[in-house]
């Protein structure tokens, strides 16, 4: 299960080089091959490849005609590409994903359970400060059992 938050930098190259806590999870588990893509070009997901393509089936088995898949499937496609870890444990953030999302230098990165979610630092604690859960959102979580 990949939890929490890690500060991590972005090379000039564009590489991403994971925390070790996170790697430490990802190797054993699912290898070092993985699809690197946004849903909204603001933050950047990767997956490992098996989780991804596991999200792939789900979408394969929805309707080909529904706009709403078909949109899913542009924004990830669109902004997607494979990337392979390599031995230090970097993973290539493509240039059109980066400029984008405005991934360079300090990082946020969030384990989402099955992928990590990486964050412009700056854009991470704007989007903490600006949008924190309200009241309402807490209780709705509690409704549904959080």
């Amino acid at each position: 299960m990949l939890r929490g938050n890690s500060l991590a930098k972005v090379d000039d190259k564009g590489r991403l080089k994971v925390p070790a806590s996170f790697r430490s999870v990802i190797e054993p588990k699912y290898g070092t091959e993985f699809f690197v893509t946004s849903l909204r070009g603001d933050s950047v997901r990767v997956y490992p490849l098996q989780v991804y393509a596991e999200l792939e089936e789900r979408l394969r088995s929805a309707s080909a005609v529904g706009p709403l898949v078909n949109k899913l499937r542009t924004a990830l496609n669109s902004y997607g590409q494979g990337a392979a870890m390599d031995q230090q444990g970097r993973i290539l953030i493509h240039p059109f994903l980066r400029t984008k999302a405005g991934i360079d230098g300090e990082v946020a990165v969030l384990g989402q359970q099955n992928y990590l979610e990486i964050w412009s630092r700056a854009k991470f604690d704007q989007q903490m400060e600006s949008d924190p859960l309200t009241d309402e959102e807490l209780r709705e979580l509690a409704d549904l059992g959080f």
